[in-house]
């Protein structure tokens, strides 16, 4: 009998009504169980991600295209004759925001792309750090702890990852992006409505995180589940290949800053806590060469102070 797994969606609006407790325990249950929710009424004008959706889609079909089949290519991945478990199908880009902007620096964007992609950065920059003030409540945190433990001495690092999901012809034979769970803190994304291709593992099993027009959706990364001493967790999820449709992808990744420092909340943390404390940017270091791989050996890694060799690194990635 097949499974009937209702994902959880949050109707951000319900917190300044008489259904607030009710969607606080909607987002605490899902950070415990799911590591994923889906944020509607999250306050980001539905124009400006219409007409981010329309310049993303049109920004890859005129400049990033052609790169991508070239790239398959090169890389022999043209006709995928065999199963490959060392590449993505997709094609990126990167913008930084914090602590130090690059968005002027990124070639073939028009003035109204930057224009929109600045005023949706700051925006989702917003709904990040109000997202964490409502998990501080949740965990009985003081408001801003989590801001706070971000911080270091340079404040928070903030991206985003601006993907597209190309149609593929054998979609059995190559992932649009592996299997891992995210470094960092909180992940914010703007995917394609119509286009899916978004799994996460529950209880075993992959689960389609279902596309709905205008939402948001949410992921823990591992630091959360750090901070939290595990209460929260950060989950494997991964992006099937399709034969029909380009996908959009616009993820926002809100980070520590690289020197912060982060360890259990003291309040969440039992004598001997099973998680490490760490720096940031040393967790980041081992994270490039192991994202693919299971998390639990990076964070005991890190707990004994191993360098990335006792680990096996494979693979360097970009990451924010």
């Amino acid at each position: 009998m097949e499974k009937i797994i209702k994902f959880p969606v949050v109707d951000l609006s319900k917190l300044n009504g008489e259904e607030r407790d009710q969607t606080m325990a909607l987002i605490d249950d899902a950070c415990q169980n799911w590591g994923f929710f889906e944020l509607v009424n999250h306050g980001v004008p539905y124009d400006l991600m219409d007409n981010i959706e329309r310049m993303t889609k049109e920004h890859y079909k005129k400049f990033m295209e052609r790169k991508f089949k070239e790239m398959l290519r090169s890389k022999g991945l043209d006709t995928l004759k065999t199963e490959v478990e060392d590449v993505d199908w997709e094609s990126t880009f990167y913008l930084h925001h914090l602590p130090q902007s690059n968005l002027y620096d990124i070639p073939n964007m028009s003035d109204e792309y930057r224009t929109a992609m600045k005023d949706f950065g700051k925006r989702i920059e917003n709904l990040a750090e109000e997202l964490l003030n409502l998990l501080c409540e949740n965990l009985g945190l003081e408001k801003g702890y989590l801001k706070k433990v971000f911080q270091g001495t340079k404040g928070p690092t903030f991206g985003t990852k601006v993907s597209n999901y190309p149609p593929c012809p054998k979609p059995e034979m190559i992932k649009g992006l592996r299997a891992h769970t995210d470094a960092g803190g909180l992940i914010l994304l703007f995917q394609d409505d119509k286009v899916s291709g978004l799994q996460l593992l529950k209880d075993g099993d992959w689960v389609d995180v279902p596309p709905l027009k205008h939402s948001i959706v949410i992921n823990l990364g591992d630091q959360l589940e750090v901070i939290t001493n595990g209460k929260y967790k950060s989950i494997m999820h991964r992006v099937m290949t399709q034969k029909e449709g380009n996908r959009m992808s616009i993820a926002s990744f809100y980070n520590p800053a690289s020197d912060a420092k982060i360890s259990p909340a003291p309040s969440l943390a039992a004598k001997d806590s099973e998680y490490p404390s760490f720096v940031f940017d040393d967790y980041m270091k081992l994270y490039a060469g192991l994202k693919f791989q299971p998390k639990e050996p990076r964070f005991e890694a890190m707990k004994d102070g191993a360098g990335t060799t006792d680990l096996n690194p494979t693979v360097t990635v970009e990451t924010y």
